[in-house]
Protein backbone atom coordinates (compact mmCIF):
# COMPACT_ATOMS: atom_id res chain seq x y z
CA UNK A 1 0.00 0.00 0.00
CA UNK A 2 1.36 3.16 -1.09
CA UNK A 3 0.25 6.68 0.32
CA UNK A 4 1.56 10.12 0.61
CA UNK A 5 1.51 11.52 4.54
CA UNK A 6 1.15 15.01 3.13
CA UNK A 7 -0.56 15.06 -0.15
CA UNK A 8 -1.23 18.48 -0.02
CA UNK A 9 2.32 19.62 -0.72
CA UNK A 10 1.94 17.81 -4.04
CA UNK A 11 0.11 21.10 -5.01
CA UNK A 12 3.03 22.91 -5.45
CA UNK A 13 4.04 20.71 -8.44
CA UNK A 14 2.22 23.43 -10.34
CA UNK A 15 5.35 25.59 -9.42
CA UNK A 16 7.58 23.76 -12.23
CA UNK A 17 5.67 24.79 -15.08
CA UNK A 18 5.33 28.27 -13.66
CA UNK A 19 8.93 28.26 -13.48
CA UNK A 20 9.63 26.89 -17.15
CA UNK A 21 7.54 29.51 -18.34
CA UNK A 22 8.98 32.65 -16.40
CA UNK A 23 12.62 31.15 -17.71
CA UNK A 24 11.16 31.27 -21.18
CA UNK A 25 10.20 35.10 -20.29
CA UNK A 26 13.97 36.00 -18.98
CA UNK A 27 15.32 34.56 -21.94
CA UNK A 28 13.29 35.94 -24.69
CA UNK A 29 13.45 39.43 -22.56
CA UNK A 30 16.90 38.66 -22.40
CA UNK A 31 17.58 37.82 -26.46
CA UNK A 32 15.34 41.19 -27.50
CA UNK A 33 18.04 43.53 -24.79
CA UNK A 34 21.23 42.22 -26.91
CA UNK A 35 19.53 42.98 -30.32
CA UNK A 36 19.37 46.43 -29.18
CA UNK A 37 23.36 46.47 -28.54
CA UNK A 38 23.55 44.86 -32.07
CA UNK A 39 23.76 41.91 -34.47
CA UNK A 40 23.48 38.50 -32.46
CA UNK A 41 25.84 36.43 -34.15
CA UNK A 42 28.57 39.51 -33.49
CA UNK A 43 27.97 39.58 -29.82
CA UNK A 44 28.04 36.08 -29.44
CA UNK A 45 31.47 36.41 -30.95
CA UNK A 46 32.61 38.55 -28.85
CA UNK A 47 31.33 36.59 -25.74
CA UNK A 48 32.99 32.68 -26.48
CA UNK A 49 32.45 32.08 -23.11
CA UNK A 50 28.69 32.41 -22.75
CA UNK A 51 26.69 29.23 -23.26
CA UNK A 52 22.85 28.77 -23.53
CA UNK A 53 22.98 25.17 -23.41
CA UNK A 54 24.39 24.92 -20.08
CA UNK A 55 22.06 27.90 -19.05
CA UNK A 56 19.30 25.38 -20.29
CA UNK A 57 21.05 22.68 -18.45
CA UNK A 58 21.29 23.95 -15.18
CA UNK A 59 17.72 25.25 -15.13
CA UNK A 60 16.79 21.79 -16.19
CA UNK A 61 18.86 20.27 -13.22
CA UNK A 62 17.49 22.65 -11.06
CA UNK A 63 13.93 22.04 -11.71
CA UNK A 64 14.30 17.96 -11.22
CA UNK A 65 15.74 18.66 -8.17
CA UNK A 66 12.91 20.77 -6.88
CA UNK A 67 10.54 17.64 -8.38
CA UNK A 68 12.22 15.32 -5.95
CA UNK A 69 12.41 17.93 -3.09
CA UNK A 70 8.37 18.28 -3.18
CA UNK A 71 7.99 14.42 -3.67
CA UNK A 72 10.64 13.86 -0.55
CA UNK A 73 8.25 16.60 1.49
CA UNK A 74 5.11 15.13 0.63
CA UNK A 75 6.90 11.77 2.38
CA UNK A 76 5.21 8.47 0.40
CA UNK A 77 4.80 5.66 2.41
CA UNK A 78 4.54 2.15 2.06
CA UNK A 79 2.67 0.07 4.21
CA UNK A 80 4.71 -2.43 5.88
CA UNK A 81 2.77 -4.46 8.19
CA UNK A 82 -0.60 -5.94 7.12
CA UNK A 83 -2.98 -6.35 10.22
CA UNK A 84 -6.73 -8.17 10.61
CA UNK A 85 -9.20 -5.56 12.40
CA UNK A 86 -13.17 -6.02 13.10
CA UNK A 87 -15.22 -3.63 12.03
CA UNK A 88 -19.01 -3.59 12.62
CA UNK A 89 -21.10 -1.85 10.01
CA UNK A 90 -23.48 -2.14 7.06
CA UNK A 91 -23.19 -3.37 3.11
CA UNK A 92 -23.98 -0.90 0.92
CA UNK A 93 -24.58 -0.85 -3.03
CA UNK A 94 -24.67 2.33 -4.81
CA UNK A 95 -26.41 1.95 -8.15
CA UNK A 96 -26.22 5.17 -10.18
CA UNK A 97 -27.81 5.64 -13.77
CA UNK A 98 -25.82 7.02 -16.22
CA UNK A 99 -28.21 7.26 -19.09
CA UNK A 100 -28.61 10.34 -21.45
CA UNK A 101 -31.30 11.61 -19.50
CA UNK A 102 -29.27 11.72 -16.19
CA UNK A 103 -27.39 15.05 -18.34
CA UNK A 104 -30.61 17.00 -18.16
CA UNK A 105 -29.50 20.48 -16.69
CA UNK A 106 -32.69 20.80 -14.73
CA UNK A 107 -31.07 19.67 -11.02
CA UNK A 108 -27.42 22.23 -11.59
CA UNK A 109 -25.49 21.85 -12.98
CA UNK A 110 -26.65 18.56 -14.23
CA UNK A 111 -28.27 15.62 -12.66
CA UNK A 112 -25.74 13.30 -13.06
CA UNK A 113 -23.19 15.41 -11.86
CA UNK A 114 -24.94 15.97 -8.81
CA UNK A 115 -25.91 12.73 -7.67
CA UNK A 116 -21.69 12.61 -7.97
CA UNK A 117 -21.33 14.82 -5.86
CA UNK A 118 -24.24 13.09 -3.54
CA UNK A 119 -22.17 9.94 -3.78
CA UNK A 120 -18.97 11.68 -2.68
CA UNK A 121 -20.39 12.96 0.42
CA UNK A 122 -21.92 10.02 1.52
CA UNK A 123 -18.88 8.28 1.30
CA UNK A 124 -16.96 10.43 3.42
CA UNK A 125 -19.66 9.86 6.03
CA UNK A 126 -19.16 5.99 5.97
CA UNK A 127 -16.35 4.71 8.42
CA UNK A 128 -16.94 1.06 9.06
CA UNK A 129 -18.93 0.00 6.30
CA UNK A 130 -18.90 -1.54 2.97
CA UNK A 131 -19.69 0.23 -0.21
CA UNK A 132 -19.96 -0.87 -3.54
CA UNK A 133 -20.64 1.33 -6.82
CA UNK A 134 -22.62 0.07 -9.95
CA UNK A 135 -23.81 1.90 -13.35
CA UNK A 136 -26.48 1.52 -15.45
CA UNK A 137 -28.69 2.54 -18.52
CA UNK A 138 -29.90 0.06 -20.49
CA UNK A 139 -27.85 -2.65 -18.67
CA UNK A 140 -26.36 -2.66 -15.22
CA UNK A 141 -21.91 -3.27 -14.80
CA UNK A 142 -20.44 -3.39 -11.63
CA UNK A 143 -18.01 -0.35 -11.50
CA UNK A 144 -16.42 -1.10 -7.97
CA UNK A 145 -16.84 -4.45 -5.78
CA UNK A 146 -17.97 -3.92 -2.24
CA UNK A 147 -15.01 -3.37 -0.67
CA UNK A 148 -14.00 -0.72 2.69
CA UNK A 149 -11.49 1.08 0.60
CA UNK A 150 -13.30 4.55 0.02
CA UNK A 151 -10.45 6.36 -1.60
CA UNK A 152 -11.09 3.64 -4.92
CA UNK A 153 -14.67 4.22 -4.48
CA UNK A 154 -13.83 8.15 -4.58
CA UNK A 155 -11.97 7.34 -8.06
CA UNK A 156 -14.24 5.43 -9.43
CA UNK A 157 -16.75 7.50 -9.07
CA UNK A 158 -14.62 10.34 -10.28
CA UNK A 159 -14.35 8.14 -13.56
CA UNK A 160 -18.04 8.07 -14.78
CA UNK A 161 -19.94 9.33 -17.37
CA UNK A 162 -22.39 8.48 -19.98
CA UNK A 163 -20.27 6.71 -22.01
CA UNK A 164 -19.41 3.89 -19.72
CA UNK A 165 -22.11 1.67 -20.19
CA UNK A 166 -22.88 0.93 -24.15
CA UNK A 167 -26.90 0.43 -24.10
CA UNK A 168 -28.79 3.58 -23.71
CA UNK A 169 -32.24 3.22 -21.87
CA UNK A 170 -33.04 2.92 -18.10
CA UNK A 171 -33.22 -0.61 -16.70
CA UNK A 172 -33.82 -0.18 -12.97
CA UNK A 173 -34.44 -4.09 -12.50
CA UNK A 174 -31.12 -4.90 -14.10
CA UNK A 175 -29.77 -2.77 -11.80
CA UNK A 176 -31.37 -4.06 -8.52
CA UNK A 177 -30.84 -7.89 -9.61
CA UNK A 178 -27.06 -6.62 -10.08
CA UNK A 179 -27.01 -4.99 -6.83
CA UNK A 180 -28.39 -8.18 -4.77
CA UNK A 181 -25.31 -10.10 -6.25
CA UNK A 182 -23.39 -7.87 -5.45
CA UNK A 183 -23.25 -8.53 -1.71
CA UNK A 184 -21.00 -11.01 0.57
CA UNK A 185 -22.75 -14.43 0.46
CA UNK A 186 -22.86 -14.66 4.33
CA UNK A 187 -24.20 -11.09 4.72
CA UNK A 188 -27.81 -10.86 6.33
CA UNK A 189 -29.97 -8.06 7.41
CA UNK A 190 -27.37 -5.42 6.89
CA UNK A 191 -27.64 -4.96 3.37
CA UNK A 192 -29.13 -2.13 1.50
CA UNK A 193 -29.28 -0.79 -2.30
CA UNK A 194 -29.42 2.85 -3.34
CA UNK A 195 -30.85 3.50 -6.82
CA UNK A 196 -30.36 7.15 -7.85
CA UNK A 197 -32.14 7.88 -10.96
CA UNK A 198 -34.65 10.02 -12.82
CA UNK A 199 -37.30 7.12 -11.99
CA UNK A 200 -37.66 6.99 -16.37
CA UNK A 201 -37.55 2.77 -16.62
CA UNK A 202 -38.60 1.45 -19.43
CA UNK A 203 -36.95 -1.47 -19.40
CA UNK A 204 -38.21 -4.57 -16.82
CA UNK A 205 -40.54 -4.79 -13.51
CA UNK A 206 -38.67 -2.83 -11.35
CA UNK A 207 -40.85 -3.37 -8.74
CA UNK A 208 -41.23 -6.92 -8.77
CA UNK A 209 -37.55 -7.10 -8.77
CA UNK A 210 -37.52 -4.91 -5.35
CA UNK A 211 -40.09 -6.86 -3.78
CA UNK A 212 -38.15 -9.87 -4.42
CA UNK A 213 -35.32 -8.50 -3.03
CA UNK A 214 -36.85 -7.68 0.06
CA UNK A 215 -37.03 -11.23 0.41
CA UNK A 216 -33.21 -11.61 0.29
CA UNK A 217 -33.07 -9.25 3.68
CA UNK A 218 -31.96 -6.34 0.83
CA UNK A 219 -33.63 -2.51 1.91
CA UNK A 220 -33.82 -0.82 -1.72
CA UNK A 221 -33.94 2.85 -1.17
CA UNK A 222 -34.43 5.35 -4.25
CA UNK A 223 -33.29 9.05 -5.11
CA UNK A 224 -35.05 10.93 -7.47
CA UNK A 225 -32.35 13.07 -9.88
CA UNK A 226 -34.81 15.66 -11.43
CA UNK A 227 -37.76 18.28 -11.15
CA UNK A 228 -41.03 17.35 -12.21
CA UNK A 229 -41.55 19.86 -14.66
CA UNK A 230 -38.31 18.57 -16.28
CA UNK A 231 -35.90 19.85 -18.55
CA UNK A 232 -34.18 18.99 -22.37
CA UNK A 233 -31.29 16.78 -22.46
CA UNK A 234 -28.28 18.53 -23.92
CA UNK A 235 -25.87 17.16 -27.06
CA UNK A 236 -22.87 18.11 -28.61
CA UNK A 237 -23.36 18.44 -32.42
CA UNK A 238 -20.26 17.14 -34.96
CA UNK A 239 -18.75 20.21 -35.04
CA UNK A 240 -19.26 20.64 -31.29
CA UNK A 241 -21.75 23.35 -31.38
CA UNK A 242 -24.68 23.02 -28.27
CA UNK A 243 -28.04 21.51 -28.69
CA UNK A 244 -30.93 19.74 -27.62
CA UNK A 245 -32.32 15.73 -28.16
CA UNK A 246 -35.24 15.96 -30.62
CA UNK A 247 -37.55 13.08 -31.33
CA UNK A 248 -38.43 12.06 -34.89
CA UNK A 249 -40.73 14.93 -35.36
CA UNK A 250 -38.29 17.18 -34.63
CA UNK A 251 -39.33 18.28 -31.46
CA UNK A 252 -37.24 18.95 -28.20
CA UNK A 253 -37.32 15.59 -25.92
CA UNK A 254 -37.97 17.03 -22.44
CA UNK A 255 -36.65 14.37 -19.58
CA UNK A 256 -38.84 14.48 -16.23
CA UNK A 257 -38.61 12.92 -13.33
CA UNK A 258 -41.04 9.96 -12.92
CA UNK A 259 -41.40 10.33 -8.98
CA UNK A 260 -44.42 7.44 -8.95
CA UNK A 261 -42.54 4.99 -10.15
CA UNK A 262 -39.64 5.70 -7.91
CA UNK A 263 -42.24 5.89 -5.01
CA UNK A 264 -43.60 2.62 -5.75
CA UNK A 265 -39.86 0.76 -6.33
CA UNK A 266 -39.17 2.15 -2.58
CA UNK A 267 -42.27 0.84 -1.03
CA UNK A 268 -42.16 -2.34 -2.48
CA UNK A 269 -38.38 -2.43 -1.53
CA UNK A 270 -38.80 -1.36 2.48
CA UNK A 271 -37.08 1.95 1.84
CA UNK A 272 -37.73 5.59 1.35
CA UNK A 273 -37.93 7.68 -1.50
CA UNK A 274 -35.78 11.03 -1.14
CA UNK A 275 -36.70 13.65 -4.32
CA UNK A 276 -33.10 16.05 -4.77
CA UNK A 277 -33.60 20.03 -5.94
CA UNK A 278 -31.18 22.02 -5.95
CA UNK A 279 -30.90 22.95 -2.73
CA UNK A 280 -30.58 19.30 -1.33
CA UNK A 281 -30.24 15.75 -1.78
CA UNK A 282 -31.38 14.30 0.77
CA UNK A 283 -28.88 12.75 2.51
CA UNK A 284 -29.76 13.75 6.39
CA UNK A 285 -32.74 11.72 5.83
CA UNK A 286 -31.10 8.63 3.85
CA UNK A 287 -28.40 8.36 6.84
CA UNK A 288 -30.95 8.38 9.63
CA UNK A 289 -32.55 5.08 7.55
CA UNK A 290 -29.15 3.32 7.17
CA UNK A 291 -28.19 4.04 10.60
CA UNK A 292 -31.83 2.06 11.89
CA UNK A 293 -30.21 -0.85 10.46
CA UNK A 294 -28.85 -3.81 12.53
CA UNK A 295 -24.66 -3.46 12.39
CA UNK A 296 -22.61 -6.68 10.94
CA UNK A 297 -19.17 -7.25 12.81
CA UNK A 298 -16.92 -8.49 10.05
CA UNK A 299 -13.01 -8.92 8.93
CA UNK A 300 -10.98 -5.91 7.51
CA UNK A 301 -7.44 -6.14 6.06
CA UNK A 302 -5.58 -2.71 6.66
CA UNK A 303 -2.45 -1.29 6.55
CA UNK A 304 -1.14 -0.25 10.13
CA UNK A 305 1.96 1.12 9.99
CA UNK A 306 4.06 2.21 7.15
CA UNK A 307 7.50 3.39 6.36
CA UNK A 308 8.57 6.44 5.57
CA UNK A 309 10.50 6.85 1.99
CA UNK A 310 11.06 10.75 1.99
CA UNK A 311 14.89 10.32 2.22
CA UNK A 312 15.42 8.36 -1.18
CA UNK A 313 13.85 11.73 -2.99
CA UNK A 314 15.47 14.43 -0.60
CA UNK A 315 18.77 12.27 -1.66
CA UNK A 316 18.20 12.58 -5.48
CA UNK A 317 17.25 15.99 -4.99
CA UNK A 318 20.73 16.91 -3.24
CA UNK A 319 22.28 14.84 -6.56
CA UNK A 320 20.56 17.15 -8.84
CA UNK A 321 22.05 20.32 -7.33
CA UNK A 322 24.65 19.04 -6.52
CA UNK A 323 25.20 18.49 -10.72
CA UNK A 324 23.69 22.07 -10.91
CA UNK A 325 25.96 23.53 -8.76
CA UNK A 326 29.43 22.14 -10.79
CA UNK A 327 27.95 23.04 -14.04
CA UNK A 328 29.60 25.96 -15.04
CA UNK A 329 27.29 28.87 -16.86
CA UNK A 330 30.36 28.91 -18.91
CA UNK A 331 32.07 27.13 -21.29
CA UNK A 332 35.29 25.48 -19.95
CA UNK A 333 38.24 27.45 -20.52
CA UNK A 334 40.37 24.12 -21.27
CA UNK A 335 38.09 22.56 -23.45
CA UNK A 336 36.53 25.06 -25.24
CA UNK A 337 38.94 25.26 -28.10
CA UNK A 338 38.89 21.48 -28.67
CA UNK A 339 37.07 20.29 -32.03
CA UNK A 340 37.52 16.76 -32.74
CA UNK A 341 35.68 16.81 -36.23
CA UNK A 342 38.67 19.19 -37.27
CA UNK A 343 39.77 18.17 -41.02
CA UNK A 344 43.39 19.08 -41.46
CA UNK A 345 44.49 19.76 -45.11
Amino acid sequence: MFKFAHPQILYSLVLIPVFYLLFWLYKRMKKKSLKKFGDLQLLNSLMPDISNQRQFYKFLLLSIALFFLIIGIADPQIGSKLEEVKRKGIELVIALDVSNSMMAEDIQPNRLERAKQAISKLVDNLHNDKIGLLVFAGDAYVQLPITTDYASAKMFLNAINTQVVPIQGTAIGKAIELGTKSFTPEADKNKAIIIITDGENHEDDAVGIASDAVNKGITVHTIGMGLPQGAPIPVIGKYGQRDFKTDKSGQVVVSKLDETMLQQIAAAGNGIYIRANNTSVGLSTLFDELNKMEKKEFDSDIYSDYEDRFQYFIGLSLFFLLLEFILLERKNKFFKNVNIFKINN
